[in-house]
């Protein structure tokens, strides 16, 4: 797919660049776009541990997210910074609400989505 270096796609239609202009929180300053209610979107490095852990409980507990590598994408990386006080915090996930949470546990993430 064009443009989407640096991201894996974890599920069907749940690609950043997917979302439609009106779903895009109009009080972001990037280019970052929201992800599909439901999912979050992910950003993490291939190194990572606690991005490892967070994905493998993800997976188990079947909520859909995609992952943004912030080594391949620094549009990415400049987000992250800029919702972690200039710091390169990963995990930092996105929910579909436009709000960012660093490093959440599983309960964390549900709670978020309302699952």
């Amino acid at each position: 797919m064009p443009g989407t270096s640096g991201m894996i796609l974890r599920a069907p239609g749940v690609l950043l660049g997917d979302a439609t202009p009106t779903e895009r929180r109009q009080t972001m300053t990037t280019t970052q776009d929201l992800p599909v209610e439901g999912t979050v979107t992910m950003y993490s490095t291939t190194w990572c541990g606690y991005c490892r852990r967070l994905k493998t409980q993800l997976d188990s507990a079947g909520i859909a997210y995609t992952e943004v590598d912030i080594e391949q994408t620094p549009d990415a990386a400049a987000f992250v910074e800029q919702v972690n006080g200039g710091n390169q915090t990963v995990p930092t996930v996105l929910f579909p609400d436009g709000s960012a949470a660093t490093n959440p546990s599983l309960v964390q993430v549900r709670e978020r989505l309302g699952a």
